[in-house]
């Protein structure tokens, strides 16, 4: 019997360690190119060019962040976009739980067709020209409004906010509510929201990150320049300073800029991850709860 369990025990660590093993090989294979990244916006455009950048900084330098900072539409452009997410993420979540509590009642009349009609959608849409004429003819061409309502609702997310709804609101709670003189939009503003917290900071998360890598919708429905997001800015930095390069022929300058336009891609790329890496960490603990709750059973 002692002999069966030291025989368990050692085969318990020796999993343990091909476990540990296999994530740490994971980690770095996910963590080297963030650490190349970040060591290449910080290192001389000549060492970025030569290629001589591997893990840490080579000649500390700040010329890439200050090329981007100089740049006289990046800050307004950073707060457009800081603007831009928070509030079409304010109204994606607002219709998000707006369609999935109802559909997480089990006494809604119709409650399978109205699924199978958003179901739909995730499978079949109109298309690039149809969904570009009727954001036209809505008139919401070069207006904020183009980037938040053809985005106003994830069926994705919707699904597993219902799903959570239905695994973690149960429906004795309801009706001890209603006994209690409480009606349904107190029982959602009183009751589901406040239990509802984890679900809420996953899908603002997911919204948010959305919003904030917002390009291509920016790129077909915006044309003034006074309403671009700051991915459409970084774009513009990175294109002009490419184009610089290749005007300037074979000489020292074009060298010169041709280093530094490499040397922007990775301080775009940092300068464009770092509001969502700063929030993520803040959210991380309700991943587990919020996702794999709320993908139990559709």
């Amino acid at each position: 019997m002692e002999i069966a369990k030291m025989k368990n025990a050692k085969g318990d660590r020796a999993f343990s360690f091909m476990i540990y093993l296999y994530l740490s090989i994971i980690l770095v294979i996910v963590l080297y190119p963030i650490i190349f990244i970040l060591s290449s916006s910080f290192s001389a455009k000549d060492a970025v060019t030569a290629g001589e950048v591997v893990l840490f900084p080579v000649g500390f330098s700040l010329e890439g962040y200050k090329a981007v900072l100089d740049e006289p539409e990046f800050l307004n452009a950073y707060l457009r976009s800081v603007g831009y997410t928070v509030v079409g993420t304010i109204i994606n979540v607002v219709i998000t739980i707006l369609a999935a509590y109802p559909l997480a009642r089990k006494d809604l009349i119709g409650r399978g067709l109205f699924m199978l009609v958003f179901a739909f959608t995730m499978f079949f849409n109109g298309g690039l020209i149809p969904t570009y004429l009727v954001v036209k003819g809505a008139g919401l061409l070069n207006s904020p409004w183009a980037l938040w309502l053809p985005a106003a609702l994830s069926i994705w997310n919707m699904i597993i906010t219902r799903t959570y709804f239905q695994t973690t609101i149960p429906h004795d709670l309801l009706e001890a509510a209603q006994m209690d003189g409480c009606n349904d939009y107190t029982f959602l503003w009183k009751i589901v929201l406040p239990l509802s917290v984890p679900i809420i900071a996953v899908i603002s998360l997911f919204y948010a990150v959305e919003h904030w890598n917002q390009y291509f919708n920016a790129l077909l429905y915006l044309n003034k320049p006074s309403l671009y997001p700051l991915q459409l800015v970084l774009r513009e930095i990175l294109v002009r300073s490419q184009m610089s390069a290749d005007f300037m022929g074979e000489t020292a300058d074009s060298a010169k800029m041709l280093g530094l336009a490499e040397l922007l891609k990775y301080c775009l790329i940092v300068v464009s991850t770092l509001p969502m890496m700063i929030v993520y960490p803040f959210v991380q603990r309700f991943f587990v709860k919020g996702v794999m709750i709320g993908a139990l059973k559709g």
